[in-house]
Protein backbone atom coordinates (compact mmCIF):
# COMPACT_ATOMS: atom_id res chain seq x y z
CA UNK A 1 0.00 0.00 0.00
CA UNK A 2 1.52 3.25 -1.19
CA UNK A 3 1.90 5.87 1.63
CA UNK A 4 -0.77 9.04 2.24
CA UNK A 5 -0.15 11.80 0.16
CA UNK A 6 -0.18 15.20 1.62
CA UNK A 7 -3.42 15.95 0.20
CA UNK A 8 -5.01 12.38 1.15
CA UNK A 9 -7.92 13.08 3.71
CA UNK A 10 -6.26 10.12 6.40
CA UNK A 11 -3.03 12.80 7.11
CA UNK A 12 -5.29 15.47 8.28
CA UNK A 13 -7.25 12.76 10.95
CA UNK A 14 -4.47 13.78 13.07
CA UNK A 15 -4.67 17.94 12.66
CA UNK A 16 -6.10 20.30 15.29
CA UNK A 17 -9.53 21.44 13.88
CA UNK A 18 -9.57 25.21 15.11
CA UNK A 19 -12.43 27.13 14.76
CA UNK A 20 -12.12 31.23 14.70
CA UNK A 21 -14.86 33.37 16.67
CA UNK A 22 -14.44 36.97 16.24
CA UNK A 23 -16.29 40.10 15.20
CA UNK A 24 -13.28 41.46 13.47
CA UNK A 25 -12.60 40.22 9.78
CA UNK A 26 -9.19 41.77 10.09
CA UNK A 27 -8.66 39.83 13.13
CA UNK A 28 -9.79 36.51 11.79
CA UNK A 29 -7.54 37.17 8.84
CA UNK A 30 -4.53 37.19 10.59
CA UNK A 31 -5.23 34.40 13.07
CA UNK A 32 -6.04 32.37 9.59
CA UNK A 33 -2.83 33.32 8.37
CA UNK A 34 -0.43 32.42 11.23
CA UNK A 35 -2.51 29.13 12.12
CA UNK A 36 -2.18 27.65 8.85
CA UNK A 37 1.48 28.13 8.63
CA UNK A 38 1.69 25.72 10.94
CA UNK A 39 1.47 22.06 9.88
CA UNK A 40 -0.22 20.30 12.54
CA UNK A 41 -3.33 22.80 12.27
CA UNK A 42 -6.29 22.72 10.32
CA UNK A 43 -8.18 26.39 10.56
CA UNK A 44 -11.80 25.48 9.58
CA UNK A 45 -13.32 27.63 6.69
CA UNK A 46 -16.42 28.62 9.03
CA UNK A 47 -16.26 31.96 9.61
CA UNK A 48 -18.20 32.93 12.76
CA UNK A 49 -18.29 37.07 14.01
CA UNK A 50 -20.42 36.28 16.51
CA UNK A 51 -20.61 34.16 19.90
CA UNK A 52 -24.11 32.58 18.40
CA UNK A 53 -22.86 31.91 15.39
CA UNK A 54 -19.20 30.26 17.14
CA UNK A 55 -21.95 27.91 19.44
CA UNK A 56 -23.88 26.79 16.65
CA UNK A 57 -20.50 26.68 14.00
CA UNK A 58 -19.28 24.24 17.52
CA UNK A 59 -21.78 22.12 17.24
CA UNK A 60 -21.97 20.77 13.66
CA UNK A 61 -18.49 21.11 12.99
CA UNK A 62 -16.60 19.66 15.91
CA UNK A 63 -13.22 21.54 16.18
CA UNK A 64 -11.11 20.72 18.77
CA UNK A 65 -9.49 24.09 19.89
CA UNK A 66 -11.98 27.60 19.51
CA UNK A 67 -10.26 30.88 19.53
CA UNK A 68 -12.97 32.92 20.85
CA UNK A 69 -13.12 37.02 21.26
CA UNK A 70 -15.09 38.43 24.50
CA UNK A 71 -16.69 41.22 23.62
CA UNK A 72 -18.99 40.61 20.13
CA UNK A 73 -22.64 41.30 19.33
CA UNK A 74 -25.63 39.41 19.51
CA UNK A 75 -23.90 36.97 22.21
CA UNK A 76 -20.53 37.98 23.81
CA UNK A 77 -17.85 35.12 24.08
CA UNK A 78 -18.56 34.67 27.90
CA UNK A 79 -22.12 33.39 27.34
CA UNK A 80 -20.95 31.58 24.27
CA UNK A 81 -18.12 29.70 26.01
CA UNK A 82 -20.42 28.60 28.36
CA UNK A 83 -23.09 27.20 25.83
CA UNK A 84 -19.86 25.60 24.23
CA UNK A 85 -18.71 23.67 26.99
CA UNK A 86 -22.45 22.52 27.74
CA UNK A 87 -22.02 20.65 24.44
CA UNK A 88 -21.47 17.03 24.43
CA UNK A 89 -17.76 16.30 23.97
CA UNK A 90 -16.93 20.25 23.78
CA UNK A 91 -13.60 21.56 22.38
CA UNK A 92 -10.90 24.00 24.39
CA UNK A 93 -11.61 27.14 24.11
CA UNK A 94 -8.81 29.95 24.48
CA UNK A 95 -10.31 33.56 25.23
CA UNK A 96 -8.41 36.08 23.16
CA UNK A 97 -8.92 39.76 24.48
CA UNK A 98 -6.82 42.88 24.91
CA UNK A 99 -5.88 43.65 28.57
CA UNK A 100 -8.79 46.13 29.23
CA UNK A 101 -11.13 44.12 30.61
CA UNK A 102 -9.74 41.94 33.24
CA UNK A 103 -13.02 41.46 34.47
CA UNK A 104 -14.47 39.80 31.79
CA UNK A 105 -11.33 37.51 31.24
CA UNK A 106 -11.96 36.32 35.11
CA UNK A 107 -16.00 35.50 33.71
CA UNK A 108 -14.67 33.66 30.55
CA UNK A 109 -12.48 31.36 32.74
CA UNK A 110 -15.03 30.63 35.62
CA UNK A 111 -17.28 29.20 32.44
CA UNK A 112 -14.44 27.44 31.66
CA UNK A 113 -12.10 28.62 29.27
CA UNK A 114 -8.62 26.47 28.78
CA UNK A 115 -7.08 30.20 28.77
CA UNK A 116 -6.29 33.34 27.82
CA UNK A 117 -4.15 35.04 25.49
CA UNK A 118 -3.32 38.43 24.55
CA UNK A 119 -4.81 39.52 20.45
CA UNK A 120 -1.06 40.57 19.91
CA UNK A 121 0.49 37.39 21.05
CA UNK A 122 3.62 36.67 18.64
CA UNK A 123 2.60 34.20 16.41
CA UNK A 124 4.63 31.55 17.37
CA UNK A 125 2.97 31.54 21.19
CA UNK A 126 -0.15 31.42 19.54
CA UNK A 127 0.65 28.41 17.66
CA UNK A 128 2.23 26.82 21.01
CA UNK A 129 -1.37 27.56 22.47
CA UNK A 130 -3.17 25.80 20.23
CA UNK A 131 -1.46 22.99 20.68
CA UNK A 132 -0.84 23.28 23.88
CA UNK A 133 -4.49 23.38 25.16
CA UNK A 134 -5.43 20.62 22.28
CA UNK A 135 -3.82 17.95 24.46
CA UNK A 136 -5.30 19.05 27.66
CA UNK A 137 -2.38 21.51 29.16
CA UNK A 138 -4.09 25.01 29.61
CA UNK A 139 -2.29 28.33 28.53
CA UNK A 140 -1.88 30.67 30.94
CA UNK A 141 1.00 33.66 30.34
CA UNK A 142 2.80 33.63 33.12
CA UNK A 143 3.42 37.48 32.59
CA UNK A 144 -0.48 37.80 32.25
CA UNK A 145 -1.59 35.78 34.99
CA UNK A 146 0.24 37.71 37.08
CA UNK A 147 -1.40 40.77 36.79
CA UNK A 148 -4.65 39.57 36.65
CA UNK A 149 -4.39 37.45 39.85
CA UNK A 150 -2.59 40.81 41.31
CA UNK A 151 -5.82 43.04 40.45
CA UNK A 152 -8.34 40.35 41.86
CA UNK A 153 -5.96 39.61 45.01
CA UNK A 154 -7.31 42.64 46.82
CA UNK A 155 -9.80 41.46 49.56
CA UNK A 156 -9.75 41.61 52.94
CA UNK A 157 -7.13 39.75 56.03
CA UNK A 158 -10.06 37.26 56.02
CA UNK A 159 -9.78 36.54 52.33
CA UNK A 160 -6.15 35.30 53.06
CA UNK A 161 -6.58 33.40 55.78
CA UNK A 162 -9.37 31.70 54.29
CA UNK A 163 -6.79 31.06 51.32
CA UNK A 164 -4.49 29.58 53.69
CA UNK A 165 -7.23 27.17 55.19
CA UNK A 166 -8.34 25.72 52.17
CA UNK A 167 -4.91 25.05 50.67
CA UNK A 168 -4.17 22.87 53.76
CA UNK A 169 -6.06 20.07 51.92
CA UNK A 170 -3.52 19.07 49.76
CA UNK A 171 -0.30 17.33 50.44
CA UNK A 172 3.33 18.68 50.11
CA UNK A 173 3.20 17.63 46.48
CA UNK A 174 0.25 18.93 45.15
CA UNK A 175 1.37 22.08 47.27
CA UNK A 176 3.98 22.30 44.87
CA UNK A 177 1.97 22.19 42.09
CA UNK A 178 -0.24 24.78 42.82
CA UNK A 179 2.66 27.16 43.74
CA UNK A 180 4.17 26.62 40.31
CA UNK A 181 0.41 26.95 38.89
CA UNK A 182 0.33 30.25 40.57
CA UNK A 183 3.10 31.10 38.48
CA UNK A 184 1.63 30.83 35.66
CA UNK A 185 3.73 27.56 34.38
CA UNK A 186 2.53 24.94 32.24
CA UNK A 187 2.02 21.08 32.95
CA UNK A 188 5.70 20.81 30.92
CA UNK A 189 7.40 23.82 32.97
CA UNK A 190 5.97 22.19 35.80
CA UNK A 191 6.99 18.87 34.89
CA UNK A 192 10.69 20.34 34.09
CA UNK A 193 10.96 22.09 37.38
CA UNK A 194 9.91 19.67 39.74
CA UNK A 195 11.51 16.26 37.58
CA UNK A 196 8.45 14.62 36.96
CA UNK A 197 6.54 13.53 34.12
CA UNK A 198 3.87 15.26 32.23
CA UNK A 199 1.27 12.70 32.87
CA UNK A 200 2.07 12.92 36.79
CA UNK A 201 2.02 16.50 36.33
CA UNK A 202 -1.80 16.48 34.86
CA UNK A 203 -2.28 14.13 37.54
CA UNK A 204 -1.71 16.03 40.24
CA UNK A 205 -2.97 19.08 38.51
CA UNK A 206 -6.36 17.23 38.24
CA UNK A 207 -6.10 16.52 41.99
CA UNK A 208 -5.57 20.45 42.84
CA UNK A 209 -8.53 21.19 40.92
CA UNK A 210 -11.06 18.54 42.65
CA UNK A 211 -9.70 19.54 46.27
CA UNK A 212 -9.86 22.69 45.64
CA UNK A 213 -13.15 22.71 43.86
CA UNK A 214 -11.83 25.09 41.27
CA UNK A 215 -13.32 25.01 37.76
CA UNK A 216 -9.92 26.12 36.41
CA UNK A 217 -5.86 27.15 36.44
CA UNK A 218 -6.32 31.05 37.20
CA UNK A 219 -8.64 30.11 40.23
CA UNK A 220 -6.00 27.90 41.52
CA UNK A 221 -3.59 30.47 40.81
CA UNK A 222 -6.14 33.40 42.55
CA UNK A 223 -6.18 31.04 45.75
CA UNK A 224 -2.56 31.05 46.01
CA UNK A 225 -1.44 34.56 45.59
CA UNK A 226 -4.32 35.51 48.19
CA UNK A 227 -2.35 32.84 50.46
CA UNK A 228 1.14 34.87 50.09
CA UNK A 229 -0.57 38.19 51.16
CA UNK A 230 1.38 39.72 53.34
CA UNK A 231 0.26 40.23 56.95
Amino acid sequence: MSSPTPDDPTTTSTKIRVLLVDDDALVRAGLRIILRGADDIDVLAADPADGAAGVQTVAEQRPDVVLMDIRMPVMDGIEATKRILAQPNPPQVIVLTTFDSDDLIVQALRAGAGGFLLKDTPPERLVDAVRAVASGDPILSPSVTRQLVDRVTTGPDRDRQAARDKLTVLTDREREVADLIGEGLSNADIARQLYMSVPTVKAHVSRVLTKLAADNRVQVAILVHESRRSD
